[in-house]
This record gives C-alpha cells, structure tokens and sequence, in this order.
C-alpha cells in the first residue's frame, strides 16, 4: 500500500497542505517559480508551511539554489511523480570539450520533438543548456504550458541566472557553439515563460527519456 503524503504549497495559485500529488499540481503547474515539498506526516507538514518555503528547502538566498550544511550545492526539488504531459531534453557531447547534439523527446513516448547536432566543438553543460532554451523556445511557439525536464542542475541553474559560466574559451573551433549560446542567453533575456522547468531524477525514475544512451 502506498504511504500517505502531504504536499505543502508555499508559493503557488492557492498556498496551503494539500493530500494527494494531483491537488498539489493543479496549484503549482504553470505557476512561476512555485515552491513545495512532500511530507510523510500532517504535523512536519504543518510546521513546514509555518516555517516557510526559504527555511523549509533550506534556501540560501543566492541565485535561488540550496546549501547544504557542509556549504555543498544541493540537488533542485523534483515532483514525487513523472508529469508525462511534459518534453524531455537531454545532451550527447563526444568528448568535453568535444562535438555537441542535443535533442527534446516527448516525455511519455519518448519522440523526438526537435534535434540540434552535430555542433562542432562545446561542452555537455552548454548543451543541456541550449536545450532547454531550445524547449522553452519551442513551447512558446505552440502555447503551451508543458514542463521540462532536465538532468542537468548546472544548466538548471544557468537558466535562473541567465547566464552561462564555463572555461570554454571563444575562438574559431567554438564559434559555432557560442553563437547558439548568444542567442539563447538574448531569448532568455528577452522573454518570458511559466513553464516549469524541472530536474529529473534519475535514482528513482532511470535514465531520463532523452537519453542518447553513450554512458
């Protein structure tokens, strides 16, 4: 028998404990930077939103990431369940630095939605990415609201900062690269979105669903 969760909604269309995943979605998907957790028990639940979303995840108020009490970079949240009604991106790097692909699958069948490749000479951050700019990008052509899913918390964080920090250096061989990069960090600073953009989490639900499958 599965065990019994609370969801705490912080931030999102109505705050408050909800009982089951599809009411904690329904008040957090689509809703910018939404904050919330699962708890095992109603009392942690109840002390949790009394806290704070900030002293509950742990937030340390620097570019949106968490630490950890040794001063590491925690992992981002992940939703308890896979929202297939999402796309999935992921990166191919031959080499790091070294050639480039990346793609967006359709995370429930696992399409593919758009593929870039092969870029001559980047990096695996960088890849990942372009394509989750790639995906936000795309979406907002279709209007739709659909999450994305990442493996990667460097890229994850690049996008919040929207800016890239990486020893690639610019010259003729990553020309090709960095003018994606350019143009990616222009769109992000130059649109908005409410998708989600979430990070996958590979211990509990495998590989992620854009995987090219080189590891």
């Amino acid at each position: 028998m599965a065990s019994v969760k609370y969801y705490v909604v912080w931030v999102g269309h109505q705050p408050g404990i909800y009982r089951t995943w599809a009411d904690c979605q329904a008040q957090t998907k689509g809703y910018p930077q939404a904050r919330f957790k699962s708890y095992e028990s109603e009392l942690e639940a109840r002390q949790a939103l009394e806290k704070g979303w900030q002293k509950s995840l742990n937030f340390s108020g620097n570019g949106g990431t968490a630490a950890t009490a040794k001063g590491k970079t925690a992992t981002p949240e992940t939703a308890p369940e896979v929202d297939y009604n999402s796309i999935s991106v992921d990166v191919g790097c031959s080499g790091n630095p070294g050639i480039v692909e990346y793609k967006g699958v359709d995370t429930k069948t696992g399409e593919i939605i758009f593929y870039q490749g092969p870029i001559s000479k980047g990096t695996n951050n960088l890849g990942e990415f372009l394509a989750i700019v790639h995906g936000l990008a795309y979406l907002q052509k279709q209007g739709s609201n659909k999450t994305i899913y990442t493996d990667s918390v460097t890229a994850l964080s690049w996008i919040r900062k929207k800016e890239v920090s990486t020893n690639l250096v610019r010259d003729a061989s990553t020309e090709e690269i960095w003018t994606l990069v350019d143009r990616a960090l222009k769109w992000l600073k130059t649109n908005t979105y409410t998708n989600k953009i979430m990070k996958w989490d590979t211990r509990k639900w495998g590989e992620i669903k854009a995987d090219f499958g080189r590891k």
